[in-house]
C-alpha cells in the first residue's frame, strides 16, 4: 500500500521495528536494575521484565498466597523482600531441569531480563547464547553487599559495569548515554 510516496509494506514495516540486543541487567539489591531499564523503557522504549515480578506472576504467587496471605501478585512482590531466601530456593527449583528455564521465558516477551541472582542459571544462559549482552550495576559504595543465601554471583559475569555509587542525575547521563551507544 502506498500513500503520499509513502510505502507501508509488511516488509518496511518490519524494517522499521527497533531490534534490541536480548540483555541481562544484574547486580544485588537496591543498587538500580530497575531503575536502568526503567529508563531505557521511557527514553529507548526497551520492554523489560523483572524477575521479582515476572516470578510472581508466573508461579511464586500461587504457591505462596495461602501461606502468607497474599490477596494478588502485585502483594506477593511487594513482600518478596521479607523473603529473599525463600524466593530465591523457589526460583532454583523452578529451573532445576533447565537453568534458563526463566531466562527464556522472559526474553520470549521481553527485551531484557531484570535482576537474575544465582550464577548457575548465567553459566547456563551464556552457554545457552540466550543473552547478548550483560549489564553489572555497581552501587558498592553506597549498598551493603546482598548474603549468598539470595544472590550468589558477582560481576565478573559482566561485560559491562555501570556506576550507580553517586547522584540520581549522574546514573541517568550515564544510563542514556550507554543507550545511545547501544540503541543506535
Amino acid at each position: 500500500m502506498s500513500w503520499m510516496g509513502l510505502n507501508f509494506s509488511n516488509d518496511n514495516l518490519e524494517k522499521n521495528v527497533k531490534k534490541f540486543p536480548k540483555l541481562l541487567i544484574t547486580s544485588g539489591k537496591r543498587s538500580g536494575k530497575d531503575t536502568l531499564a526503567e529508563i531505557w523503557h521511557e527514553v529507548f522504549g526497551l520492554k523489560y521484565v523483572g524477575s521479582s515480578q515476572a516470578c510472581a506472576d508466573i508461579f511464586i504467587y500461587d504457591a505462596l498466597k495461602e501461606k502468607y496471605g497474599y490477596n494478588t501478585p502485585e502483594e506477593c512482590f511487594e513482600d518478596r523482600v521479607n523473603h529473599r531466601q525463600e524466593w530465591f530456593d523457589m526460583i532454583a527449583d523452578y529451573n532445576k531441569d533447565d537453568k534458563a528455564r526463566l531466562g527464556k521465558e522472559i526474553l520470549e516477551i521481553s527485551d531484557c531480563y531484570v535482576g537474575m541472582r544465582a550464577g548457575d542459571e548465567i553459566q547456563e544462559c551464556l552457554r545457552q547464547d540466550i543473552f547478548d549482552l550483560i549489564i553489572w550495576v555497581d552501587a558498592s559504595e553506597r549498598v551493603e553487599p546482598e548474603g549468598p543465601e539470595s544472590f550468589n554471583i558477582d560481576k565478573s559475569c559482566a561485560d559491562i559495569i555501570i556506576d550507580n555509587n553517586g547522584t540520581e542525575e549522574e546514573f541517568r547521563n550515564r544510563v542514556i548515554r550507554l543507550g545511545k551507544t547501544l540503541f543506535r
